[in-house]
């Protein structure tokens, strides 16, 4: 093929090939940008339905979420380290954070060295002072964060 052998060039066959390529490249940027924003919302669901239970003053939902066990009723002995009664007393209405009225979820983060969870930071009832859950990725289990976080 010599130069006077050379492809014809179409502009507009070039600007949608351009465009294209250009439109795919957004698509992908805006997918990882959504799938980074989004990554921990697995576990924020679970500790938007433990409160949710929690506001409902529906404990035995709650603490199914608690652990990942819906049917704990059939086999407590398997919860045996953090009792129901105990469970109850910490999160029911003479608990800290007393009848739970209302919830937000503030934010969310990963401890300082990595681990195996996520810590959820909710504000209970508009106080400034905020709950803060443990969910761990791999069972969606919740308890108490091994590290202390604080979210601005």
């Amino acid at each position: 093929m010599t130069l006077l052998d050379a492809k014809e060039y179409h502009p507009e066959k070039e600007r949608k090939k351009r465009t294209r390529i250009i439109s795919i490249i957004v698509l992908v940027l805006v997918l990882a940008f959504l799938g980074w924003w989004n990554r921990f919302w697995p576990e924020k669901r679970v500790a938007d339905r433990f409160f949710s239970a929690l506001q409902k003053q529906d404990f035995e939902a709650a603490y199914g979420i608690y652990y990942r066990d819906p049917g704990w009723q059939r086999h407590p002995e398997n919860h045996s380290q953090y009792p129901f009664n105990e469970f109850k007393q910490d999160w029911g209405p003479g608990g800290q954070w007393g009848i739970v009225k209302s919830h937000r979820i503030y934010g969310e983060s990963n401890c300082p060295g990595g681990g195996s969870g996520v810590v959820i930071d909710v504000i209970v009832n508009d106080r400034t002072q905020h709950a803060q859950l443990y969910v761990d990725k791999s069972d969606k289990t919740i308890s108490s964060p091994p590290c202390d976080l604080e979210f601005h």
